[in-house]
């Protein structure tokens, strides 16, 4: 994550939040997004050494539990839902790494780790290979960098553009799909993560993208505040 915000790139589109400070505030809005899009499946959450994060996985993924008496009710935390963590910690020029299970069973995250890398160990390489490809392609997130933005909307409308170029206009060399052909021939079917989550059936261009048209959200009428008023009545007008 960048000092300046954080990033999130989900299957179903970019969310992402700008703040001035890397605090629980920041990264608690931004697990806010990522609640109200997960599926209910087995989830690997993956951070690094901040605190924060943990704090803000084990608030977001629970449910409260029936109560009969009053008062607060128990609070549970999500089942198949494991949260790790890589600790990095540079001593005399010597970089120690320590993986650390924080929620869920060491088979549970072995599996998550079988079925979303192939195996391995537990890492942030994900993100971090996101949170690069975020800085080389929108110059305002390149650390010690010349091209500053100047208003926070900058931002974070440019922060949304490029998750949707991410997602729906590129193609991922880890999505691709082995398609077999006659006489044991084959070919690789590209796709991109919008395709992967069966969202769209093609990779969207640059023009696509920016002339889709979303429909506005349905009109509510504001809330009348004060006396009603009175019904009129038709023989003043007669």
């Amino acid at each position: 994550m960048d000092g300046n915000g954080a990033v999130c790139a989900v299957s179903l589109g970019a969310r992402g939040v700008v703040s001035r400070q890397r605090d629980l505030s920041l990264i608690g809005a931004l697990v806010a997004m990522v609640v109200t899009v997960v599926l209910c499946r087995p989830l690997l959450l993956a951070a690094d050494g901040l605190s924060s994060y943990v704090r803000a996985f084990q608030d977001a993924f629970r449910s409260p539990l029936p109560r009969h008496t009053p008062g607060r009710p128990r609070l549970r935390p999500w089942d198949d839902v494991a949260i790790v963590q890589v600790v990095k910690q540079r001593c005399q020029g010597v970089l120690d790494v320590q993986r650390r299970i924080v929620q869920g069973s060491q088979p549970l995250v072995q599996r998550l780790l079988r079925q979303t890398q192939g195996g391995g160990q537990i890492n942030t390489a994900y993100i971090e290979r996101l949170n690069a490809t975020f800085r080389q392609c929108f110059a305002p997130l390149t650390r010690r960098g010349r091209a500053l933005a100047c208003l926070p909307q900058t931002l974070h409308e440019g922060m949304f553009l490029l998750g949707c170029v991410y997602n729906f206009c590129t193609d991922h060399h880890s999505l691709v799909l082995k398609l077999c052909l006659p006489h044991a021939a084959h070919c690789w079917v590209r796709r991109t993560p919008a395709m992967a989550a069966g969202l769209t059936n093609h990779r969207w261009s640059m023009l696509e993208l920016l002339t889709f048209k979303i429909p506005p959200p349905p009109f509510v009428p504001p809330k009348r505040r004060g006396r009603p008023p009175k019904p009129i009545s038709h023989e003043a007008f007669s």
